[in-house]
């Protein structure tokens, strides 16, 4: 019976097998009707590239090793092509090798030699999401001009830089130099991607900029006790195991069979949906793991800079990788994408590689030369050792010339100094640095329908603006605006959110609390109260909330610009952190002023162990006919929590009182200049919105240069008259003084006799210092005049050797 069985499993698992084979089957005549199908009408492309003709190209000023080829190059050609024959002899039926595409000149150049690895001078171009970044916004994509093979032309980075435009071979191969250069281990991939990697769709891709960043949950350490409890005993029956497991291996084999027919409707789907499915070719870059501390191998789409993980279905398959030193064809099987493949290009059997590491010669025997001769002279045998010879052949430098880019390309970054992005229901705007008057370099717009038609938010991005804004976002369906400031602005400003400019309504500003005096960190206000949060300030202070009533008459405070229409005060509320230093029951949390009740409330930190508050209660029972607060014992009313001791003395409650009514008046002026302080931060805002500025840093100095050529014509008038300034007398602090003695001295002869002897001291102490005075200042003018002609001979030479101001200083 066991051999019955046997026998019909065998039979079922070849049935299994001859099913999927001819499904397999179907799959690939489908492919290659598909391919049939889709002939010149709807694959190629017209050879004119919209925009831009590759044709018209200047070659003339080109160096020689992009005309012709050396010897070494000439040889590695004539390699490729016995490997490509080779390759087409046992594999025909995969396409040809991208091997030796022919460059801007026309010449046939091996596609290792155009990678030019290239460290640049720039720190953002230093790590491989910098690098991919810049790539990605430098250059402008064009399309393969047939979607199902790769180009017969690849041009040299330096050309591709200099017309900033390429097709994904070109990025992929400026990439790859760059991270080379950088010390990365990175490959040029020639492989299948889908329509949207190759036609750089992100039309169904959620923007980047809007996405949250996870937050990791912070593991608490648990506690280990030395009390254990012991587990208890295994009582299930090891049958039931064995029955469950069986139950589980079914269900799996179930789930795998679902899963199959479920990638063939998949696939099916994806063929209606796309007829190019697995055929359209693209390129792009392979990081391996084992340089610049890269954990895993990872791909990166040079179209957008992204990386992607080397299971991402967005990549169908690979024919072959080559860097700066190696070509190296797959051998695997790319029937699930690139999930399934390994990366190890030493794996001879996984990836077959053109050029072989050099091998050290073999040292022979003192007997062994004549039998290598006979073998020599077998043609077998030469074929094989010209073939090794071949395979250890070194690869020669790369023909292309150095990379560079200028910082004002680096900077400008995007071609015409803008690039608009497309995601799913957002827009993506980037300009260069000061292309924009207002200095803006992004925007992102986020949309409510796929159709991009209702705006919901926008926010932009600013830099190197003076006022210190760097970013604003806009609500368009509640009109709430928040700007966020760099460290720098007048008034300290970090954030500002408000519906309108118009003062009294309802807004959030936030500061940067290190830098005021009053630790203010945030005020949150509209015409009806206010709201105040300090950080480190030494009373503890950390909340303050005003409540005002009607309007009231305008005030003109000290030191302010702006008449305040001012509201009366209702209520001023503080709440202070615990000061250790005091007792909880003598340390005040909080602390209420209601002004037009006359009433203050203390209410002080609890007590360890308690559930209630000290409380005091001051009110104004009465005055005199003046207005002064006359001290009663119903003034004050106190509660000490736990305290069985008796009240305290009128004269200290009363001193107490006093110093409360104190600080209500200071605490009057604070809120005064605080709202003082918003109506001017809202004008400071409308003046530096209407009249934007730019700053320009210390080391950017083409600007600088232009500004000071700028700023030359203002200050030579003023030059020209100092050159011709003559040593006139114009030190009169001297003389002043002593006409000063002298009219104190006429005073003091005819007030003499009515002086007292004090009086009469300090005039005396007076009269010295100023002759004391008087001789110094005569000194220092007797040196002046020594030293004065010298100093301004020298100003004059100095000023005449510089080269900037020699032309304006000539005739004079």
């Amino acid at each position: 019976r066991g051999g019955r069985m046997e026998v019909v499993e065998e039979k079922k698992e070849e049935e299994q097998r001859e099913e999927e084979e001819q499904k397999a089957l179907e799959i690939t005549d489908n492919l290659q009707d598909v391919e049939e199908k889709v002939s010149v009408e709807q694959v190629c492309v017209p050879s004119d590239v919209p925009g831009f003709d590759w044709s018209s190209i200047d070659t003339s000023q080109l160096p020689s090793s992009y005309k012709t080829n050396s010897p070494k190059e000439k040889q590695l050609l004539r390699i490729a092509d016995h490997f490509l024959w080779q390759y087409t002899h046992l594999c025909p039926d995969r396409k040809p090798l991208f091997l030796h595409p022919v460059n801007e000149c026309g010449v046939e150049k091996f596609v290792s030699t155009t990678v030019r690895r290239t460290l640049l001078p720039y720190a953002e171009l230093y790590d491989w999401d910098g690098c991919a970044s810049f790539i990605s916004d430098y250059l402008t994509m064009e399309p393969l001009k047939s979607p199902i093979t790769p180009p017969s032309s690849l041009y040299s980075p330096t050309t591709i830089l200099k017309y900033q435009r390429g097709n994904c071979f070109d990025y992929s191969v400026l990439l790859c130099s760059m991270l080379i250069g950088a010390g990365y281990d990175a490959y040029c991939v020639h492989g299948y991607a889908t329509r949207e990697i190759c036609t750089l769709d992100e039309t169904l891709e959620p923007c980047p900029l809007l996405r949250r960043p996870q937050e990791v949950p912070k593991e608490e350490p648990r506690k280990k006790s030395k009390y254990r409890v012991k587990p208890p005993p295994d009582l299930q029956s090891k049958f039931e195991l064995q029955q469950e497991a069986k139950k589980v291996a079914e269900t799996e084999a179930a789930q795998k069979n679902k899963e199959r027919e479920e990638e063939e409707v998949t696939e099916v789907e994806k063929l209606e949906r796309d007829p190019l499915y697995g055929l359209r070719v693209h390129a792009w870059v392979l990081v391996l793991p084992g340089k610049r501390e890269v954990p895993e191998a990872f791909f990166i789409n040079p179209f957008t800079g992204k990386g992607h993980s080397t299971t991402d279905d967005c990549f169908l398959g690979i024919e072959s990788v080559w860097n700066h030193r190696n070509y190296w064809v797959n051998m695997q099987d790319c029937c699930k994408g690139c999930k399934d493949l390994t990366f190890d290009l030493g794996d001879a059997v996984r990836w077959e590689v053109m050029l072989s590491e050099s091998k050290k010669p073999v040292q022979l025997l003192p007997g062994a030369e004549e039998d290598m001769d006979d073998m020599v002279s077998d043609p077998i045998m030469a074929l094989q050792e010209e073939e090794e010879k071949d395979m250890s052949f070194d690869m020669p430098p790369s023909w292309v010339t150095p990379i560079q880019i200028s910082p004002r390309e680096f900077e400008t970054r995007y071609f015409q100094g803008m690039k608009v992005i497309l995601y799913e229901k957002a827009k993506v705007e980037k300009w260069a640095p000061y292309l924009n008057k207002n200095g803006l370099v992004k925007r992102l717009t986020v949309y409510a329908d796929s159709d991009c038609a209702e705006v919901v938010e926008v926010r932009e991005w600013f830099i190197n603006r003076e006022d210190r804004l760097n970013m604003r976002e806009v609500n368009k369906q509640t009109q709430v605006t928040t700007e966020y400031f760099s460290p720098g602005h007048l008034f300290h400003l970090k954030a500002h959110t408000y519906t309108s400019l118009e003062p009294e309504t309802e807004r959030t500003v936030e500061f940067y609390n290190e830098a005021r005096v009053d630790g203010l960190q945030k005020r949150v206000g509209n015409a009806n109260e206010m709201t105040e949060y300090f950080e480190g300030r030494d009373d503890f202070l950390h909340v303050r909330h005003t409540e005002f009533g009607e309007r009231g008459k305008k005030v003109l405070l000290a030191g302010t610009r702006t008449d305040i229409d001012s509201r009366l005060i209702v209520q001023i509320k503080e709440c202070f952190h615990r000061n250790l230093e005091k007792p909880a029951d003598k340390d005040v949390a909080e602390r209420v002023f209601l002004i037009t009740k006359e009433e203050i409330h203390l209410t002080y930190h609890l007590k360890d162990k308690y559930i209630t508050a000290s409380k005091d209660l001051f009110k104004v029972m009465e005055r005199d006919r003046k207005g002064k607060i006359i001290m009663t014992p119903e003034t004050c009313i106190t509660y000490r929590a736990g305290s069985s001791e008796k009240d305290e003395k009128l004269v200290h409650q009363y001193q107490l009182f006093q110093e409360l009514r104190g600080k209500e008046k200071r605490l009057k002026q604070e809120v005064q200049q605080s709202k003082a302080e918003v109506l001017n931060i809202l004008e400071t805002r409308e003046k530096e919105e209407a009249a934007i500025k730019l700053s320009v840093s210390i080391y950017d100095t083409e600007r600088h240069k232009a500004m000071l050529c700028y700023g030359l014509r203002f200050c030579v008038p003023f030059l020209l008259a100092l050159l011709s300034v003559t040593l006139t007398p114009a030190f009169l602090l001297p003389q002043q003084a002593v006409e000063e003695l002298q009219k104190n001295e006429q005073w003091f002869q005819e007030n003499q006799n009515r002086l007292s002897a004090d009086e009469e001291d300090n005039f005396l102490a007076r009269c010295s210092e100023t002759m004391s005075l008087i001789h110094k200042l005569e000194l220092r003018l007797n040196r002046e005049k020594q030293t004065a002609r010298q100093k301004y001979r020298a100003l004059e030479e100095k000023l005449r050797k510089d080269p900037r101001l020699a032309e304006h200083l000539d005739g004079a």
